[in-house]
């Protein structure tokens, strides 16, 4: 299939590492005009700069929180100041803490997470909707498959992606009559610094890591950025144009392995 953005501009949250830098460079690289939203400064004017360097399209890079008010607004408000419209809006940024109801007591962790991983979205998608629908133009929530499996650490994060995978289904309904799909992406196991900023792993522990939930996953190995990106374009292409409402799991068929054991989680 090929799949042309040369005339979409898309925005992608999170976009300075990890699953959201290889969604921005694919999309890139099919010449899409894009906007990119991240917190480290740093690491999104060099995503920035390698996303440019695909086509010669100079990405707009917005340097926001959007756990707040003011980086949601200011996300909306540049985007559409900037490129006057927008065709996908891929809603990837998200934060994770590993949390135990036995253990944590910190409400703030629970409020941050829930602050960006479903309000930012929230809000987002609600400012970013009129345009969409003025472009028949479609929404991509990166979720993850521990919406749905039990596994023991992974409190409120795991709620959040529940939230969102039911936001997908609920939005999907309301602006299906106007033309926008609104789909979810569920990954397995992915390759990046997530965990790792969550657990606190060492790069030696987070190896041991991947290998030891490599032998949980069927197909036996986990995902990378690009196996994600890769669908979320085919998502949000006409390849794709009655598809709306739906959650697609990218995980070798890791959902099917069972709880996770809460050992699995806590840094040795």
């Amino acid at each position: 299939m090929d799949y042309d953005f040369s005339n979409k501009v898309v925005l992608v949250t999170g976009a300075s590492a990890g699953i959201g830098e290889a969604i921005a460079l694919l999309f890139a690289k099919l010449g899409a005009k894009l906007s990119l939203v991240g917190r480290n400064e740093a690491n999104l004017r060099a995503v920035a700069a390698e996303c440019e360097k695909q086509k010669g399209v100079k990405p707009l890079a917005i340097v926001a929180d959007l756990g707040t008010d003011e980086g949601v607004q200011k996300t909306a408000k540049e985007t559409l100041d900037h490129f006057k419209r927008l065709d996908v809006l891929v809603n990837n940024a998200a934060i994770g803490v590993a949390t135990y109801i036995l253990h944590d007591t910190d409400m703030q962790l629970f409020d941050d997470v829930f602050r960006i991983n479903v309000r930012g979205v929230y809000q987002l998608t609600k400012l970013l909707a009129p345009a969409l629908i003025e472009t028949k133009g479609n929404i991509v929530n990166i979720s993850s498959v521990v919406a749905t499996m039990v596994s023991v650490g992974s409190l409120p994060y795991g709620m959040t992606k529940a939230a969102l995978d039911h936001f997908t289904r609920l939005v999907s309904l309301e602006l299906a009559p106007k033309g926008v799909r609104v789909n979810s992406i569920s990954p397995g196991i992915t390759v990046s610094e997530f965990v790792k900023r969550v657990t606190g792993f060492s790069q030696d522990q987070y190896l041991e890591f991947l290998k030891t939930f490599s032998k949980k996953i069927p197909m036996g190995e986990p995902c990378v950025g690009d196996d994600i990106a890769r669908m979320v374009v085919h998502i949000a292409s006409d390849h794709s144009r009655l598809v709306t409402g739906t959650v697609v799991e990218i995980d070798g068929a890791y959902r099917f392995s069972g709880p996770t054991p809460q050992s699995a989680l806590q840094k040795k």
